[in-house]
């Protein structure tokens, strides 16, 4: 799903639709003067520091999105299917909970035959869905899911043994940078900005970014020396769009780096 589009509908309440974690969804996405795509998912969680943020898997798509699926005025015809998700029982769950907050390595065959090992963090279990794993790597800091005890078993993964299990966290969603908006300066210099969503229990430094006008969503390691702008420091308000009078900006490097 490279591009989804905008154009006025009116959309379901949030009351109509109910608790749609765990179900199957379609819906049409409609951006600019490209024709309609139609999209079928599976909403995988709803994120409890910002509950109009789901996470989706599109059938076909490894990757996550964040999808502001009752606001987005891009989807159309939103639809919980009537076909239920069926969850399968973890059958080894030692072996599950040795994997999230370890850093390992992922073997992928591409469509040549050829092998690629991609090293990353095992970040949690999908909770209703505890085959897959939401995971992210250092080359690609994007947030994905797989069924990686298959992986495991299959000689596709391996646990990198030099590495301690990450330090995890409570459970609260009191963590101060939770809504802090961050500022990301690219190789050529640009900036994007975006927001701090969801930090990973298994890791006490891993969090969930969610860019401007981009539908993924990032993993990064945010690193400890934070500078805060004084409230009367002026900012340019055409950058910096609904950004609260208290900015921080994040020294940040990709996770696991």
């Amino acid at each position: 799903m490279t591009s989804l589009k905008k154009k006025s509908r009116r959309k379901p309440s949030s009351q109509a639709l109910g608790n749609i974690v765990g179900c199957r969804i379609s819906h049409g996405w409609k951006e600019g003067n490209e024709p309609v795509t139609h999209w079928k998912a599976i909403i995988l969680g709803q994120l409890p520091t910002n509950p109009s943020l789901y996470l989706v898997k599109y059938d076909g798509i490894d990757s996550v999105y964040g999808q502001e699926l009752h606001s987005d005025e891009r989807i159309l015809n939103l639809k919980v299917l009537p076909h239920k998700v069926v969850f399968p029982q973890v059958r080894d769950v030692h072996l599950a909970g040795a994997l999230v907050g370890r850093e390992v390595q992922h073997k992928f065959e591409g469509k040549d035959g050829s092998e690629d090992n991609w090293s990353g963090m095992v970040l949690a279990q999908v909770p209703f869905l505890q085959d897959y794993f939401y995971i992210s790597y250092k080359k690609d800091p994007v947030l994905y899911v797989y069924q990686l005890l298959d992986d495991y078993k299959e000689g596709n993964l391996h646990i990198i043994p030099e590495t301690p299990l990450a330090e995890a966290r409570s459970g609260d969603n009191n963590d101060f940078l939770i809504g802090s908006w961050v500022q990301y300066t690219r190789d050529d210099g640009s900036k994007k900005f975006g927001k701090v969503v969801y930090k990973v229990l298994a890791n006490s430094t891993v969090y969930f970014i969610k860019f401007l006008g981009d539908l993924h969503i990032y993993v990064y390691t945010l690193v400890s020396n934070i500078t805060k702008i004084k409230k009367n420091h002026k900012v340019q308000k055409s950058k910096l769009i609904g950004l609260k009078k208290m900015f921080i900006f994040l020294c940040w490097v990709p996770m696991g780096l």
